[in-house]
């Protein structure tokens, strides 16, 4: 405002006289010399008095402006501040409202509100996932823990019952960590990938032939469909293995003796579409939306009774959209059955 004033005082005292002069000569002037060297005089006192007048009332209105805008915008990084130093200390509920001081603040207040929202939910899903891994411990390790004590004080014997038990329980707790470390690792940066161009039929067959003992031990029967001149997919073989061995595992644990799994290959727009599809207990529209997250069980649907360590369709979900796929859950309610649907897109060309 200084720096602006002064120009504007010596801008001023530098070119009105002159450009004054130069009409007054052109004009001419009856009283000669005297009257125009007195107008010039009379001129620059009115434009200094004039100009001084203004550039007061200038600076005024600028100091005024200058206040309410720099409150405001205290105001607004004050808040700002405050919420980051509720976040750093836990509080990750806090948010900052819109003021509307311009584009530039709400983009702000926006990405600080949605940096806040992933801060929550992560944080949340932690807890869900200690409080779940924590559960899902609870089980073998008491019972573990029980037999041990038996053994110890001489009322359990190594009987072969007894080493199916402990047996059970090791391979339920390995189970588990095997699961964590992939769900882990698939929903990660870190996930390696090694895909190839692979006929879906080839994936449909190499599948439903490992499961296809289980299949026949419960007395359950697995059907294959796959549709002619599929285009091929690049995919990793032992991964894309990993979620259809999954998705025929979670089939079987909830179709029961003399039911039916169909595992179907077909085309889809630009890719294929990889389905398992099950005469089962079926889920309640209630319990789709949850289906893929991490332990995530609901009565029948995904019962502990069945054995499931509740990370498997987590981590199917993970390694299909590393894939560029996606993966939904279709049921029309319980007792209707269950389908699982894996779209990949085309490698290009027909398979």
């Amino acid at each position: 405002m200084v720096t602006g004033g002064v120009t504007a005082w010596l801008v001023a005292g530098a070119v009105g006289p002159s450009v004054f002069h130069a009409h007054m000569a052109q004009a001419g002037s009856p009283d000669g010399v005297g009257s125009v060297v007195h107008a010039e005089e009379a001129f620059r006192s009115a434009s200094v008095f004039s100009l001084a007048v203004a550039l007061g009332a200038a600076l005024l209105a600028s100091l005024a402006v200058s206040i309410f805008l720099t409150r405001r915008i205290g105001r607004s990084l004050g808040t700002l501040a405050a919420a980051a130093a509720d976040v750093a200390g836990g509080r990750l509920d806090s948010r900052v409202p819109a003021d509307g001081m311009g584009s530039e603040f709400d983009e702000l207040a926006a990405a600080f509100n949605q940096m806040a929202g992933r801060l929550e939910a992560s944080d949340g899903l932690r807890r869900r996932l200690m409080a779940d891994v924590a559960h899902e411990l609870r089980t073998p390790v008491a019972t573990l823990s029980a037999y041990v004590e038996g053994i110890e004080d001489g009322v359990l014997t190594l009987s072969p019952e007894t080493m199916a038990v402990l047996r059970g329980q090791t391979s339920r707790l390995a189970r588990l960590a095997q699961d964590l470390a992939a769900v882990t690792q698939a929903e990660s940066s870190e996930l390696e990938l090694r895909p190839r161009r692979m006929d879906p039929g080839e994936l449909v067959v190499v599948a439903s032939d490992s499961a296809r003992e289980a299949y026949i031990a419960k007395g359950v029967r697995l059907e294959e469909q796959v549709a002619a001149r599929l285009p091929s997919v690049a995919v990793d073989p032992d991964r894309m293995a990993q979620v259809l061995g999954n998705l025929l595992d979670n089939a079987l644990r909830h179709t029961p003796q003399d039911g039916v799994v169909r595992i179907r290959a077909g085309a889809h727009q630009a890719g294929v579409v990889l389905s398992v599809e099950d005469s089962g207990e079926g889920i309640s529209a209630d319990h789709l939306p949850h289906v893929f997250e991490r332990f995530y069980r609901a009565d029948t649907a995904r019962d502990r009774v069945h054995g499931g360590s509740g990370i498997g369709l987590a981590i199917t979900k993970a390694l299909v959209e590393a894939h560029g796929g996606s993966v939904s859950v279709h049921s029309a309610g319980s007792g209707q059955g269950t389908t699982f649907r894996v779209f990949l897109p085309a490698a290009g060309g027909s398979g």
